[in-house]
Parts: C-alpha cells; sequence; structure tokens
C-alpha cells in the first residue's frame, strides 16, 4: 500500500479497533489462475498471536480455498469510513484556487500465512464468537443455540475455517493531515454541514483529531 509517512498509523489496538468496527474483510490471495478476492465477514482473535489472528469462515465450494491450501500468501483488506472531500471547503480555493478534490479515508491491512480448518468444533467456536460481535449491543441478541443444534452441525458441513495470524498490518488514516490548518477547519466544517449522516460525522471526528484542532 502506498503510505506517505503523515497518513500511517502505527498504533496496534487502533489498527484492531478499526477491524471490529469492519469486520467484512476482503481477501486476496493469488494462484494458478491469477488474482483471487472474496468479500469474508471476520473475528479478530487478540489474544492468539503478537498482532492478532483473523478467523473465518467460508463454502466448501469456495475456488479460493485451494489457492489457501497450496500456502497462498493472503492480504486481508478492511475498509473504514470514508467520504469524498471537495476543494470548495478549503480556505487555499479563495487564497490561490490551487486546489483539487481528494477523498478521506480509513484502511487496514493484515497479511500473514493462512491456514484452513475443517473441525467441526472449531467452526463451531468461531460462528459462534462472531455472531457474538455482531449481537452483542442488540436489545435481544440472537445466540447461535437459538437454533436446533442438528440444524447449525449440517450448516457446518458446508463450511470450512480460515485462520490468518497477522504478520504484518499497516493502518492508513488519510484524513487531511496534510492541508493546511485553516483548510482541516473548512473539511471538518464541511463535512459535519453535508448531511449528518453517522459516516460523515465520523470523518469529521477524525479530520479533527488527527490534524490536532480544538
Amino acid at each position: 500500500m502506498y503510505q506517505p509517512p503523515h497518513f500511517r498509523e502505527t498504533d496496534l489496538d487502533t489498527q484492531h479497533a478499526l477491524i471490529r468496527e469492519n469486520p467484512l474483510g476482503l481477501l486476496i490471495s493469488s494462484g494458478s489462475d491469477g488474482p483471487v478476492a472474496n468479500s469474508i465477514p471476520f473475528y479478530l482473535n487478540a489474544g492468539l498471536s503478537p498482532k492478532g489472528t483473523l478467523q473465518a469462515h467460508v463454502a466448501k465450494a469456495n475456488p479460493q480455498l485451494r489457492d489457501i491450501a497450496g500456502g497462498a500468501p493472503v492480504l486481508v483488506v478492511f475498509q473504514g469510513v470514508n467520504s469524498y472531500v471537495t476543494p470548495s471547503w478549503y480556505e487555499t480555493k479563495q487564497e490561490t484556487g490551487k486546489v483539487v478534490p481528494t477523498w478521506n479515508y480509513a484502511i487496514v491491512q493484515a497479511r500473514g500465512p493462512a491456514r484452513v480448518i475443517e473441525d467441526a468444533a472449531w467452526l463451531w467456536t468461531q460462528i459462534e464468537a462472531l455472531t457474538r460481535s455482531q449481537e452483542g449491543q442488540r436489545a435481544a441478541p440472537w445466540a447461535v443455540d437459538d437454533a436446533p443444534a442438528d440444524f447449525i452441525a449440517s450448516q457446518i458441513k458446508g463450511i470450512i475455517g480460515i485462520e490468518i495470524e497477522i504478520a504484518e498490518i499497516d493502518g492508513k488514516w488519510k484524513v487531511s493531515q496534510n492541508r493546511p490548518e485553516a483548510d482541516r477547519k473548512g473539511v471538518v466544517r464541511g463535512l459535519e454541514d453535508s448531511n449528518g449522516a453517522a459516516d460523515t460525522a465520523e470523518m469529521a471526528e477524525l479530520v479533527r483529531r488527527y490534524g490536532k484542532l480544538d
């Protein structure tokens, strides 16, 4: 990933938080047929390895499993909040006009060795952990045990687990840090005035925090 130093986010807790908040990762591998990418929901187990371990399951019919079982290196991309930034928000536009549009975003990329797991008990545990991570904030959370055990067992027969011990993790928070302070303030105002959507409010907060604005 192209990574200018001023956009790099190296704090592991911050990187992990983005993964937990955006668990649908893009699993990328390359085999004999070229690059393959699939969107897969991951559960992050931070305690299994120094940089964390990603756990997921996919359908047995997924051809990407052949590449992974063959030892192909994998990359998982987790996309956080993102937002278009119009140059009309920049004070520099009024001063010189020498501005162009851009896109702000937060993203984490993780690499590491992957292994396939066909153990039913492991798969059951992974499904329960992933489900709890998504259902936990609901008023009436659904649990795997709410479904008949034989039904869940039959579903598990159709899937295979994937576990990736993260060897390299890279975070990029491109949130207007490279702009002058007046431009950063203009981006915050523009985002806050846009439409009140949760993503623009979140991006405004990131610009404020990383831009060290009061």
